[in-house]
């Protein structure tokens, strides 16, 4: 059985939201699932992933392949550079415990950079309110044209 890992789509027309799921690849895209890994919302700004960290790497250490998407959401949360690490430990280049000093590190500097992030968004939606607050609003029809034609 070939398992992938891949986005269950739930949510309304237009307004998509993904359960992170552990599938048999022949199974449909909503269909039935081996286990679920997390959830992914990208109406969010950012766009909020939970994902158990522990159940993708033991899924990706049997074999199972991520879909494109999927795979680029393990990189962001550090699932493939985590698994890149545990490979170095496997191979003798260095202990388990210099791969999670690493790992810490990498971690922290990435929490951080969201952290700007979401701040950058949250004072960029501001400064929209503010700019659509302060514009004049018309509340009169315009007028016709001083022909009177009405074009």
């Amino acid at each position: 059985m070939a398992a992938k890992i891949r986005l269950q789509r739930h949510g309304s027309k237009k307004r998509p939201f993904y359960f992170i799921v552990v599938a048999d690849a022949r199974s449909p895209r909503d269909g039935k699932f081996i286990q679920k890994l997390g959830t992914y919302n990208p109406l969010t700004i950012p766009a909020t992933i939970e994902l158990d960290r522990q159940k993708a790497l033991e899924w990706l250490n049997k074999g199972a392949t991520p879909t494109d998407t999927v795979r680029r959401i393990l990189s962001f949360k550090g699932v493939l550079y985590l698994k890149h690490l545990l490979r170095g430990v496997k191979l003798g280049l260095f202990d388990e415990a210099a791969a999670m000093q690493k790992f810490t590190a990498w971690s922290a500097e990435h929490d951080e950079q969201i952290k700007k992030r979401t701040a950058k968004a949250i004072e960029e939606r501001k400064a929209k309110r503010r700019v659509a607050s302060a514009a004049p609003r018309r509340t009169a029809a315009p007028e016709a044209n001083a022909e009177g034609n009405g074009e």
